[in-house]
């Protein structure tokens, strides 16, 4: 499941004309970089929701040859990141799904952090596996928004300041569609209520990425992160 969905509106004036996923990013847009990743992790089928400037993306992911691109038309309603995954069920199946934002970008140091993701999911221990990037490894971190994480990958969430947790959920997760059975069917919402009542059960979890995270939230972020990648 690619979330696409969004405005953009810290993207502007980049998104005046064309959705969030479509800012190119040395050359690449937004939107080929997460599926390039995914593709390379194994993945053959993605479903991506839609809303802002819709037929440009459809028009784009029809032009890709390498997997089976799958709409989920949120024109009607921005559906957030619980609503947009609930919204999508029938596409996605029963099985875990990879859940992965546009805006994050990395350069891997050893392991792929796909493959990071892949080996340290265990459906028979957690419900949720968030890809993590430790502090002072990346640009863009926003606040102190932010996980601490046991010495059995278990999180825990937190947005105060103090004391400073030590790693960031960078937008890429591990999930089984059944942690939604209990939301809403229809309509907005977001995915916090999930996580936090999964953190309560110890079955919301973690691995941390072995790269550099770039955050490609606002046209000088994208400078870096081009800079970066050049």
């Amino acid at each position: 499941m690619v979330l696409a969905a969004g405005l953009g509106t810290r993207m502007r004036p980049l998104t005046d004309s064309r959705p969030k996923a479509l800012v190119e990013v040395a050359g690449r847009t937004l939107i080929d970089r997460v599926l390039d990743e995914l593709v390379e992790a194994g993945v053959t089928r993605a479903v991506v929701n839609v809303h802002h400037f819709a037929d440009q993306m459809e028009a784009h992911l029809a032009t890709r040859p390498d997997l089976e691109v799958l709409i989920s038309d949120e024109r009607a309603e921005l559906l957030d990141s619980g609503g947009g995954i609930q919204h999508a069920r029938e596409k996605l199946g029963e099985e875990p799904i990879f859940v992965a934002n546009i805006d994050s970008l990395w350069i891997a140091e050893r392991e792929p952090p796909l493959e990071t993701l892949k080996r340290a999911w265990n459906p028979e221990r957690m419900d949720i596996l968030l890809l993590l990037v430790r502090r002072g490894n990346g640009i863009g971190f926003e606040g102190p928004n932010g996980f601490f994480m046991d010495n059995h990958g278990r999180l825990t969430h937190s947005v105060l300041p103090e004391p400073p947790t030590p790693y960031a959920n960078i937008g890429f997760g591990i999930l089984k569609p059944q942690v939604l059975d209990a939301s809403p069917k229809t309509g907005p919402f977001s995915i916090l209520p999930v996580w936090h009542r999964l953190q309560a059960e110890g079955r919301l979890c973690g691995a941390v990425m072995d790269a550099f995270w770039m955050h490609v939230g606002d046209p000088a972020a994208r400078d870096a992160a081009e800079q970066r990648l050049s």
